[in-house]
């Protein structure tokens, strides 16, 4: 009867065991997902620009965070894929020789053409990789932040082929009629989007987003609602109710308003005027598919890091929505 009785404990043990093992692994492999209500939280990888930023530390970053989807910026892609390194920039305020500005101009140049021979020979099989890399971590590249307006044509086919081989739906560069011009057509030709950031140009008199959509039925936009408000002090509701058509991503961070003091200043989440509650419950009323990327801006405080105060924003997010 004892040994019946000190089998039933070993194996009542022995379930606890396996059952505590396959929660912690379940656990520990959860995949991340920053989806709520239906609404796509996501992050442009600039946000980490102070960590060390390889496409395997990036995918770490997703994991501690809980971040599904990215607008990858495009030199992560391409330092994976191999391209060929710009020499290291000299220090700030340091004090070069006319020689050595000259000679450092000259060494840009020549890493420049090397890159762009680099990019036309180049084949997607590394970014096949790259994207199966992220697939299996469960992390969607929804934009690549290539900004090719003044690449060359050959360039700036590259830059839609590789974002279409790591699934994204374009590319991004800032807003500009030269750009706008250009880009449009590329998008139209690969059947994909030029998506074009705007900075503080919407505060500037006359400014009108619809000019620079016009050039294309494929030029989108990544609104950066931030700056739209920081600029203009106006609620940014006003032109997504109008252009959500036309919007594929936000760009979410908070900053002072036109009229505030000091003016246009990038703030830690909740501290600006920038009413992000209110433009992420008008995407989730009307169900409209834009991205919503968080771009944290501001100064990281000294105790935290790039990583944890993403992750600050995304709970900020998920307070306004659940």
């Amino acid at each position: 009867m004892k040994f019946k009785k000190l089998n039933r404990i070993l194996l009542a043990n022995l379930f606890l065991f396996l059952v505590g093992t396959y929660y912690s692994y379940g656990q520990s492999n959860k995949l991340p997902n920053s989806k709520i209500n239906g609404i796509q939280i996501g992050l442009i990888t600039y946000s980490w620009r102070s960590m060390p930023g390889s496409a395997q530390d990036i995918i770490k970053y997703c994991q501690q965070t809980g971040i599904n989807s990215l607008e990858l910026m495009g030199n992560i892609a391409e330092e994976y894929a191999g391209i060929p390194r710009m020499p290291a920039r000299p220090k700030r305020n340091a004090n070069l020789s006319d020689e050595e500005k000259e000679s450092y101009k000259k060494s840009v140049e020549k890493a420049r053409e090397k890159q762009r021979l680099w990019r036309l020979s180049v084949s997607m099989d590394k970014y096949k990789e790259l994207k199966n890399l992220f697939d299996q971590a469960g992390i969607e590249i929804h934009i690549v932040k290539f900004s090719p307006a003044k690449w060359a044509d050959e360039e700036i086919d590259y830059a839609f082929n590789t974002a279409k081989t790591l699934g994204a739906v374009g590319i991004t560069n800032e807003i500009g009629h030269d750009a706008c011009k250009r880009l449009g057509k590329f998008a139209e030709k690969h059947e994909m989007y030029a998506i074009f950031h705007n900075h503080a140009q919407p505060g500037q008199p006359n400014f009108s987003f619809e000019e620079f959509l016009a050039y294309s039925p494929n030029n989108m936009l990544n609104l950066d609602v931030g700056h739209y408000y920081g600029a203009t002090g106006k609620h940014p509701n006003e032109i997504i109710k109008k252009l959500h058509s036309r919007i594929i991503s936000l760009h979410l961070k908070d900053k002072t308003g036109k009229n505030d003091i000091p003016p246009n200043k990038n703030e830690p989440w909740g501290e600006g005027g920038t009413p992000l509650h209110d433009i992420l419950k008008l995407i989730e009323k009307n169900n409209w598919p834009i991205y919503c990327d968080i771009e944290v801006e501001y100064d990281v405080p000294g105790d935290s890091d790039a990583v944890m105060e993403s992750k600050k924003c995304l709970d900020y997010c998920k307070k306004g929505l659940l």
